[in-house]
């Protein structure tokens, strides 16, 4: 069986921007992991579903404003409502690689890891309209 997995890929505005020096607040990456939740469950039970809780946040890299972050989600264990995911966040353009060109960027020949996490959602039975298997 194949494993059942959802992807985004978006380009972190300036307006993500939270700290100095462009730096981006870890809640916008666990935002798309929430977005990537939501279309894992749709795919399976038919139903949006609700994120009950991560259990695990591990931020590994800086998020910037104008680099363009991949996020993806896959069902790691299905329960009887209960569906546990695992995700995983990688920066595969950097941006502000020059002060003196703020507009130069560059394509990552090997995306970094910027966040893992894993946690559990929840699908009510009488909302799973799906027999799971994505589509």
């Amino acid at each position: 069986m194949t494993r059942l997995e959802a992807k985004i890929r978006i380009r972190i505005s300036q307006s993500d921007a939270h700290y100095g020096g462009n730096l981006v607040d870890g809640a916008r990456i666990l935002a798309l992991f929430g977005d990537v939740a939501t279309e894992l469950l749709i795919r399976h039970d038919g139903d949006e579903g609700l994120f009950v809780a991560y259990d695990s946040v591990e931020f590994c890299a800086p998020v910037y404003a104008g680099d363009f972050i991949e996020a993806v989600g896959w069902l790691e264990k299905v329960g009887n409502t209960s569906r546990r995911m695992c995700f995983a966040a990688y920066k595969v353009i950097e941006a502000g690689i020059d002060p003196k060109v703020p507009s130069a960027a560059r394509v990552l020949e090997e995306p970094i890891l910027v966040t893992r996490a894993s946690g559990t959602c929840v699908v009510p039975k009488d909302r799973q309209r799906r027999s799971g298997g994505g589509g």
